[in-house]
């Protein structure tokens, strides 16, 4: 099942071809730079960058595979979440080629290709196999710049919503907590590293919802306001105060996410949980991988992260493999009723 993916949800333009679970090639184009000095991403500048690069990736991606366009069976593409006219970009792509084409085309939710990014690699049938050997259901942990999401996976194609972000999800909240630090945008990268510097008991900071995970949510602008004040009260920062700062505000925001998961866990008794699908962003970090690897030992869960680092972020890979398993299901839908979902749910 060879498929032409495209993501253009937001500030990354994407397109790679996959073939099962095989990825074939997995071009991504970068904005992050030319959104740094305005602190965020533009979405009128995100709109004509895509559309000024959306072709060459394409066909790079295409030209990588070793495929043509012959040999697709499918073109799938993010309806949303996202950047609403980030988004039309490559559902516009997406819908002439395969109407141009006579393929079958795939709307995918870019919060399911996150959590599925983790069954994604080079090898298909190990892959396979690995997905075969999955116990469901299971829980699946998105952890992005715009959602923080604990799904129950009854099995894949099938999900139930367990804890969302009702704020600032975590990577927003890190890239801001970054920029009040003067560490740039998008900075939670590079709050991690500053991080690794610090002393985490240098400061106190509140847990957000302490002794109440079990309104299972995540929040993190309470936090974002706390760390502000300490921030302002530390004037002027020096690089100490800077790396201890980083460490204690990315201390508690991880703290606050796996209180919420360790509850879940704790108190599920509706089946038993064997695996967590971890994918997004964030969990390219690696304090929260550490942190998420010791909560799951010690309920002997299985834990599975994305196995390569182009496929933590933004990628059209994950959007391809989420793909494959809809057209298993058949799951196509008509070039002329697909349309941009910005605030879509995993089960839109």
């Amino acid at each position: 099942m060879k498929i032409l993916a495209i993501d253009t949800s937001c500030d990354e333009t994407s397109a790679a071809l996959t073939d099962g679970t095989k990825i074939l090639s997995n071009i991504i184009w970068s904005q992050s730079s030319a959104h740094a000095k305005f602190g965020g991403v533009m979405p009128s500048l995100a709109q004509r960058m895509h559309e000024e690069r959306i072709d060459w990736v394409i066909d790079r991606a295409i030209k990588n595979s070793k495929c043509t366009v012959g040999d697709l069976d499918a073109i799938a593409v993010t309806t949303g979440p996202g950047l609403s006219i980030a988004l039309g970009v490559g559902i516009d792509r997406a819908k002439k080629l395969a109407i141009k084409h006579n393929k079958k085309l795939i709307a995918i939710n870019h919060l399911e290709g996150h959590m599925l990014s983790c069954l994604a690699g080079p090898n298909s049938e190990s892959l396979e196999l690995k997905i075969n050997n999955l116990q469901f259901p299971a829980l699946g942990l998105v952890v992005s710049g715009g959602n923080t999401l604990l799904v129950k996976i009854n099995k894949i194609g099938s999900y139930e919503i367990l804890a969302q972000t009702t704020d600032d999800a975590l990577g927003e909240a890190l890239d801001k907590g970054a920029r009040m630090l003067g560490l740039g945008y998008p900075g939670g990268a590079v709050l991690e590293k500053v991080a690794r510097g610090g002393d985490i008991k240098t400061y106190t900071l509140p847990v957000p919802i302490a002794g109440q995970e079990k309104r299972q949510m995540f929040t993190y602008s309470g936090l974002k306001t706390a760390f502000s004040r300490l921030v302002k009260s530390e004037e002027p920062l020096t690089k100490v105060k800077i790396q201890n700062l980083a460490a204690c505000f990315q201390d508690v925001a991880f703290t606050h996410l796996v209180r919420v998961l360790r509850y879940y866990i704790i108190h599920n008794s509706s089946f038993v949980i064997h695996n967590l699908l971890v994918g997004g962003g964030v969990s390219a970090n690696i304090e929260i991988r550490k942190r998420l690897r010791k909560l799951c030992s010690q309920y002997s869960i299985n834990v599975l992260f994305p196995k390569s680092k182009k496929l933590y972020g933004d990628n059209a890979a994950m959007i391809g493999i989420a793909a494959y398993f809809k057209a298993q299901r058949n799951e196509y839908i008509n070039p002329n009723l697909i349309d941009r979902k910005p605030g879509a749910k995993i089960f839109d």
